[in-house]
């Protein structure tokens, strides 16, 4: 089973950018639907982004579409969430998931879908 590491969030402005990072531990990465959520003080944790584990197919939430990309580099066993035009509301911390996914198209929306996940990253957008 692999492990995640998420990095990368801060303190921005309103139409700042930031890019975060998920390593995972392991050599079976590939094998391993990903996905990106987060939670916001008093709210539950929600989703925001996915990726299946080996063609590529990409699945976000209205809120984020056209501002957020999800990617993954298999050879560097790291999952990315690229985040532009970033507003107050996307406020939260930010956490990176995993599950092991044999099909290879599957894109995981629930939290249920996942197994590991890490220990989040805190992303604070200012107005």
């Amino acid at each position: 089973q692999v492990q995640l590491v998420e990095s990368g969030g801060g303190l921005v402005q309103t139409g700042d950018s930031l890019r975060l990072s998920c390593a995972a531990s392991g050599r079976t990465f590939s094998s391993y639907a990903m996905g990106w959520f987060r939670q916001a003080p008093g709210n539950e944790r929600q989703f925001v982004a996915g990726i299946s584990s080996s063609d590529g197919t990409t699945y976000y939430a209205d809120s984020v579409k056209g501002r957020f990309t999800i990617s993954r580099d298999n050879a560097e066993n790291t999952v990315y969430l690229q985040m532009n035009n970033l507003k107050v509301e996307d406020t939260a911390v930010y956490y990176c998931a995993a599950v092991r996914e044999t099909f290879g198209s599957i894109v995981i929306v629930a939290q249920s879908g996942y197994d590991v996940w890490g220990q989040g990253t805190q992303v604070t957008v200012s107005s």
